[in-house]
């Protein structure tokens, strides 16, 4: 009989790919299954980005471990982030996991998982270097109409709280033919959204062609047929050139959209974080950016509690936040992370007073936020339905929404009936926070 699998995944989109390439490599040898405790083999890709991500690897994994105890499931595995990072503790600290992949390379889960029924395994790789290419099956989780593709793999940027390049290793591109041939590959299998995402996807191409190639890459992206939406996540300020900006502006299927991690506003903080860009230079690109494209939306991610952060330096965040208006805003308490220089320092802000500043950061936002979101009521905008709730109304997003982060628009059936993964012009009626309500119009 045919053992069955499953992978859980824990963590952002690009963890989510990664997943689907190891589902791929199963799926190979053993039947795919929706639920745990359906499988006899359960493999949890773990992240170890913040501290909660940390703590909620250690529950999941917790979680599992229960099935197997309670003969749900034979095996239990950890690969991903927190497994590569922890990985010899974690085959000391929790003996009923079978087996910990740390060497980040998905074609070996197979394999291993096999040897798992004779003795438990931890395998390691000091170096990363395997990333998936066009021919490497996926077994996508997201919806029909919305795909990822990773358009490379590690991290090269040191900055200093943040241990993803020790983790995932050097920055290393993927080719534009094989980004091409998996795109068209997914839009024939119906997929009208593609979302690009790496660690940094505006340095992409230049380890492999010595110059910077994103522009280049969504010009002939934009070339497919049938493709609707090309979106573009985590685009650091310090490579995001002229090119780039006129490629956004004149191409119709690239979504008017940016994000763009700046992580704090004041330049002492964003020395100490090794970040390469002022927030007067930050400032300034978004203000080009508006200029170029007026439709724009703009999202951006900033940490507060940074070790060291004075009240003052935080009232300069809070500040250029009420300055900028960020269509777009998410927030993080620092997260003290082991063997990073941020991690190393003395001068820790108390976890209290990050969160609280945290918190009250989102309030000023929310404020902002409901200003902005008042101005696109009467507006025509284009919406891609995803979610029937009830009779007659659904759950959609605009171009200006990432799956998962960012907002979403109520739409009311008035015309005709709709199907999922229909993208529709839709009349804003009402507007809150952080959603939209809209009915379909002729």
């Amino acid at each position: 009989m045919v053992k069955k699998a499953i992978v859980v995944n824990l963590g952002c989109p690009k963890n989510q790919v990664d997943s689907e390439v190891i589902t791929g490599f199963l799926a190979e040898k053993y039947d795919i299954v929706q639920e745990p405790e359906a499988a006899n083999i359960i493999v949890v890709n773990t992240c170890a980005f913040i501290e909660e991500a940390k703590e909620e690897a250690i529950e999941v994994l917790l979680e599992m471990i229960q099935l197997k105890n309670t003969g749900v499931c034979e095996k239990v595995v950890a690969v991903g982030c927190f497994a590569e990072r922890y990985g010899g503790e974690l085959m000391a600290q929790m003996p009923e996991i079978d087996g910990v992949f740390g060497d980040g390379d998905p074609k070996k889960i197979v394999s291993g998982i096999e040897k798992l029924y004779m003795v438990r395994l931890l395998t390691w790789k000091k170096e990363q270097d395997y990333i998936y290419d066009h021919k490497t099956k996926r077994e996508r989780s997201t919806p029909f109409f919305t795909g990822y593709i990773k358009i490379a793999e590690g991290c090269d940027n040191h900055c200093s709280y943040c241990v993803i390049p020790s983790i995932r290793g050097h920055y290393r591109s993927r080719k534009i033919e094989s980004i091409m041939e998996e795109a068209k590959l997914m839009v024939s299998e119906g997929v009208k959204e593609i979302i690009l995402i790496a660690q940094d996807t505006t340095v992409y191409g230049l380890d492999v062609y010595k110059e910077l190639k994103l522009p280049k890459l969504l010009r002939i992206l934009s070339t497919i047929e049938g493709l609707k939406w090309i979106r573009i996540m985590y685009c650091y300020p310090e490579n995001f050139t002229d090119e780039l900006i006129d490629v956004m502006r004149t191409e119709p299927k690239i979504c008017k959209y940016v994000d763009l991690p700046l992580q704090h506003a004041d330049n002492g903080i964003l020395k100490e974080m090794n970040r390469k860009v002022t927030a007067e230079e930050a400032e300034l690109l978004i203000s080009k950016i508006r200029n170029a494209i007026p439709s724009i939306i703009v999202r951006t991610t900033f940490i507060t509690g940074f070790p060291g952060e004075t009240q003052k330096q935080y009232q300069t965040l809070i500040n250029y936040i009420k300055k900028v208006k960020f269509d777009r805003l998410g927030v993080f308490a620092y997260s003290r992370e082991e063997n990073t220089a941020a991690g190393r320092r003395e001068d820790q802000i108390p976890m209290e007073i990050r969160e609280k500043r945290r918190d009250e950061l989102m309030e000023v936002q929310n404020g902002i936020a409901y200003e902005t979101q008042q101005t696109k009521v009467g507006k025509i905008i284009n919406i891609i339905l995803e979610e029937k709730v009830s009779d007659g109304l659904w759950i959609g997003r605009s171009e200006g929404d990432a799956p998962e982060v960012d907002n979403q628009v109520y739409v009311k059936e008035k015309y005709c009936e709709y199907s999922q993964g229909d993208m529709i012009p839709v009349k804003i009626i009402k507007a809150d926070t952080y959603d939209l309500i809209g009915e379909g119009i002729k």
